[in-house]
């Protein structure tokens, strides 16, 4: 009977260390995992430019008011000239084509 209790002993002794040692390991890794983590969502917190919003498509159900469809193209043609794309005079004349 002693070398059957030695035995449990040896056992006992033996599995508690493994477990003592296998949570130590554990904690060590835990720490490391949460230092990374840590380190990702610092990352994460700095603040972000939120995206441009997407471009308004024309609506084309509405009626547009005259007015404000040509006050849109003119914006555009002095865009375009003032670009290089039209010369003064190509401006003038679709100006005039516009406004009448």
């Amino acid at each position: 009977m002693p070398g059957l209790l030695r035995g449990i002993a040896r056992t006992a002794v033996v599995a508690g260390t493994a477990t003592a040692v296998s949570n130590r390991v554990s904690r060590r890794q835990a720490g490391r995992w949460a230092q990374q983590d840590a380190g990702v969502q610092q990352g994460y917190e700095q603040p972000q430019q939120a995206p441009p919003p997407p471009p308004t498509p024309p609506q084309a159900a509405a009626p547009e008011d005259p007015m404000s469809t040509k006050i849109e193209q003119l914006k555009e043609l002095g865009d375009l000239r003032a670009q290089g794309v039209l010369t003064d005079e190509e401006f003038a004349a679709q100006k005039s084509r516009i406004l009448s």
